[in-house]
């Protein structure tokens, strides 16, 4: 009995399928293959022979119509430049490695960087995890305030994973022509996918997203000449869905080719483009862009614990020559800093001590730099009348008192009736210990240090001064937030649940009444320490600023008296 070989069958079918296709398609061209004829039969039975007369009049008709196709050539070549031009989005594309930064440069966040090792172990195994039956991951969301690391980050995946690194900012895909946000959308995911089958995968990272990826709720759609200048972020929205998770398809010439011939039928494997968003606001995203097989993980950056912050400062010390510091002391100084902020102090520390002559930096370079940032730039009033000289110290002197005494999780740092930024003076403490959560106590005496200024004003200048702005406003805050945000004060009604920003006339009743109840709360604290605030404002008059030791001594001297 004969055996077929099951590859020459293979084969013979294949042949077969080939003709018929090549057939099938002369016999669907058939009608324009006859209408050719017919056209090239009278053109020789009667347009031939009387050629002499009618030549002269189809050359000079050819010479109009080139002139007319040579001026729409022209147009089109003049738009097609320009709409090039303004649909290449600024996107900065980096070869691996490129950077130098990897996941030994990412420093305290533990937490993240384990998850971004398995985002990286996904990327370098594409291929052993499809054969287990997975589906590589399409997006990841970065969720952080501004310098926590999140663009960094991204770097670090691609470093780690061997593959090219896109970085592209939404708001510069946003422009006045309608299309043209889609146009830039399209063309960086195509770029994306060709470095992708180069490398074997590819990462786009896109910073603020929340510029294009907002939610269409209340977006309308855009007519007439609104439509054309720009049309509102819903086309660069939709544009970017379907980019994410696009149905698949032949991204070569070749293989498209070969599939209108038949010849390929198998299923179209695209290149994995791995789509890495950075936001602040995530609450603001449109729903259809964090539905799994778009954005499939989200990762919170968040600023750095107490252990994160030392490895921070550990990591950017050990660049720059510095004399012993007292490292758990500049751990608390920098509570609520980002890693970016981190890095920023430790070089302006550099650079305060490469003024002043030095090669190493100290504890109080870092301070003086910190202060910077925190306060603005030193800039002392030299023509300032003593008389607002002795208002500034005691309005200074009220809060500094006041958070002396009601703030026992707390030091203070400086206080000082010299201008930083556009402060003309300040009075500040830095935190002892972490703190998330906050009692009752704790924003009551937060209410009475911000009033402390006025009571003091009242209490040893007998009048009232306009440098309370900013301290009736953030006692203002906090009041409104014990009531219609945490609760406090008997009622479980949350006005951020109707996004209610202006009070309404009960609560702004209910929120006075506190300020004023802490006010001579505070007042009668200032009054019972009458010494010790006289005793801080005449040291700010003699020396401008006190530190925390001498402001320790002043209140210990004035109360042993």
């Amino acid at each position: 009995m004969m055996h077929t070989n099951p590859n020459a069958r293979s084969r013979d079918r294949s042949i077969q399928d080939f003709v018929d296709n090549i057939l099938g398609l002369l016999g669907r061209q058939i009608r324009l293959l006859l209408l050719l004829a017919a056209i090239a039969a009278v053109f020789w039975a009667f347009l031939l022979p009387s050629s002499q007369r009618w030549l002269p009049m189809l050359g000079m008709g050819a010479m109009l119509l080139f002139q007319l196709f040579f001026a729409m050539m022209f147009m089109i070549v003049q738009f097609g430049a320009l709409f090039w031009f303004l649909g290449r989005g600024r996107v900065y594309w980096v070869k691996p490695g490129e950077t130098g930064v990897g996941f030994k440069d990412y420093k305290g966040n533990p937490e993240v960087l384990e998850s971004a090792r398995r985002i990286v172990t996904l990327l370098r195994g594409v291929k052993e995890f499809k054969q287990m039956g997975g589906e590589a991951i399409r997006g990841l969301l970065l969720v952080g305030p501004p310098g926590t690391g999140k663009s960094y980050l991204a770097q670090a995946i691609s470093t780690e994973a061997g593959v090219p690194f896109g970085y592209a900012s939404a708001p510069s895909f946003q422009n006045m022509f309608m299309g043209i946000g889609n146009l830039r959308v399209m063309m960086l995911y195509g770029k994306a996918r060709k470095l992708a089958r180069k490398y074997g995968a590819c990462i786009l990272f896109i910073d603020e997203i929340d510029a294009m990826g907002a939610a269409r709720a209340n977006q309308g759609a855009s007519t007439g000449m609104v439509g054309m200048m720009g049309g509102g972020n819903n086309g660069m929205l939709n544009e970017l869905l379907m980019q994410m998770d696009p149905p698949p398809q032949e991204m070569s010439r070749w293989g498209r080719f070969l599939r209108s011939l038949g010849l390929r039928r198998e299923k179209v494997e695209m290149p994995p483009v791995l789509t890495i968003g950075a936001t602040n606001l995530a609450e603001v995203l449109d729903r259809a862009l964090l539905r799994p097989g778009r954005f499939d993980r989200k990762i919170v950056v968040d600023l750095p614990s107490a252990d994160g912050r030392k490895e921070i400062l550990d990591y950017y010390l050990a660049k720059v020559t510095h004399d012993p510091l007292d490292m758990d002391r500049l751990v608390f100084d920098t509570i609520g800093y980002t890693p970016v902020t981190i890095k920023y102090v430790i070089n302006e520390a550099v650079v305060i001590a490469h003024f002043d002559g030095r090669t190493s930096i100290t504890y109080r370079d870092l301070t003086l730099a910190r202060e910077t940032h925190e306060w603005g730039l030193r800039q002392p009033i030299k023509g300032m009348s003593e008389d607002d000289r002795r208002r500034l110290a005691y309005h200074e002197a009220g809060h500094c008192l006041a958070q002396w005494k009601l703030l026992p999780k707390q030091r203070m740092s400086k206080v000082t009736i010299i201008r930083h930024g556009q402060a003309l003076g300040l009075s500040a403490t830095k935190p002892l210990e972490e703190m998330y959560t906050h009692t009752r106590e704790e924003l009551m005496a937060d209410i009475q240090c911000a009033l402390a200024s006025r009571a003091a004003e009242e209490t040893f200048l007998g009048t009232a001064l306009t440098g309370v702005t900013a301290d009736l406003e953030q006692a203002t805050r906090v009041a409104a937030a014990y009531i219609g945000w945490f609760g406090m004060n008997g009622t479980l009604y949350s006005s951020r649940a109707f996004h209610e920003t202006v009070p309404d006339r009960s609560m702004k009743r209910d929120i006075d009444k506190m300020l004023r109840d802490q006010y001579e709360a505070v007042k009668s604290l200032l009054e019972s320490n009458r010494e010790a605030v006289i005793a801080i404002a005449e040291g700010l008059l003699q020396k401008d600023e006190l530190d925390a030791d001498e402001v320790g001594q002043l209140i210990q001297t004035a109360e042993a008296a």
